[in-house]
């Protein structure tokens, strides 16, 4: 196992920036994802990781051992792919000891990694089939023995389970943390899901347009989002957003906008009349049975079974609620919903960034 350093690293395709400046530590035997949209960079410095890419600036290291111009052989890495990239006329056994076997380790030492990394992952009756024989599942298991046999310093996953369907992308999610845990080893995770990301990661790198916009565990990026953008990817249904403003009224501080105001127990450090942008999970809005609080119009409902969501319109504005049980309130009727302050995320208007 090996920590893994980037300072200040830099990727361009000619006069594109990719990936700008990144800084970041993953520690010995930590599961860090990269997470992000489509085109943000988190591929591309994985790649970079693995010595896919070159590195335009910056510094690698893979423990104490500085690898920015190392070859991918020389890095002590394993890289699982999204696609499975496995051999079809190879069988399960020699598609994970092929790695060891271009390394012209011993037989018997080959035979003891892909038993025992087959045992990990309950490949053992698996072994004489071929890639064509298996399911989508299980040729992912097979590239993650691949990696494994290898005893690599650092996994690096890109982007693994989107090949499968939704089933299957649940039993992989738990096998991989699974296998981590048992393994104890440094991996880096990358993907656009966000489920994903908070169920497996010990911490969460969130990336936009090449750069990091937040690091921290699951949960203090979701109770605590340092910026809108991250308040907008992190959750399902995502956050609701309304603009308004400070205002000091009577000594009672208030957040004020088109079709609500809410008390707040505390002046923020803006002045009078400051625009702001309030953010409210769905599941922290509550509907009133009496006609108190904010007034608002059902526009549509989905039922999830366990949950339901209501969408509904604040003067102008449309947000999430998710309620729980069977009320399901007519889509064209007025509900009232409560929203306490202490459950708002607050974002100045001009640069996207959290308040408090």
């Amino acid at each position: 196992m090996s920590s893994v350093t980037l300072d200040t690293v830099q990727k361009n395709f000619g006069t594109v920036e990719v990936v700008r400046g990144i800084n970041l530590e993953v520690a010995d035997g930590e599961f860090c994802v990269l997470l992000g949209p489509s085109g943000c960079g988190k591929s591309t410095l994985l790649r970079m990781i693995a010595g896919l890419e070159d590195v335009t600036s910056g510094k690698i290291k893979i423990g104490e051992c500085d690898v920015t111009d190392s070859e991918p052989d020389e890095r002590n890495i394993a890289m699982v792919f999204q696609s499975y990239a496995l051999y079809p006329h190879m069988t399960v056994s020699k598609n994970m000891a092929f790695a060891l076997s271009l390394a012209n380790k011993p037989k018997n030492e080959i035979d003891a990694a892909v038993n025992n990394a087959a045992n990990i992952l309950g490949l053992n009756t698996l072994l004489d089939r071929y890639p064509r024989e298996l399911s989508g599942g299980q040729r992912q298991r097979v590239a993650m023995g691949r990696a494994i046999v290898r005893n690599p310093a650092v996994f690096l996953f890109d982007e693994p389970l989107s090949n499968l369907d939704a089933k299957l992308r649940i039993q992989m999610r738990v096998e991989i943390s699974r296998l981590h845990k048992r393994l104890g080893s440094t991996a880096i995770y990358v993907t656009h899901d966000q489920t994903e990301a908070m169920t497996m990661a010990d911490r969460i790198v969130i990336m936009n347009e090449g750069r990091i916009e937040q690091i921290g565990t699951p949960l203090e990026i979701y109770n605590r989002p340092s910026n809108q953008f991250v308040a907008s990817f992190i959750g399902s249904p995502g956050m609701n957003f309304l603009n308004g403003y400070f205002k000091q009224d009577s000594h009672i501080p208030k957040l004020v906008g088109d079709g609500f105001e809410i008390s707040i127990n505390k002046t923020l450090p803006v002045h009078e009349g400051h625009a702001l942008t309030i953010g409210i999970r769905p599941e922290d809005i509550i509907i009133n049975s009496k006609s108190e609080g904010i007034k608002s119009t059902v526009i549509l409902t989905e039922t999830l079974g366990r949950e339901n969501l209501i969408y509904v319109s604040v003067a102008k504005a449309e947000i999430c609620v998710i309620t729980q049980g069977q009320y399901i309130p007519q889509i064209g009727s007025e509900i009232y919903i409560s929203i306490e302050y202490s459950k708002l995320h607050l974002f100045f208007n001009e640069t996207g960034v959290r308040v408090l």
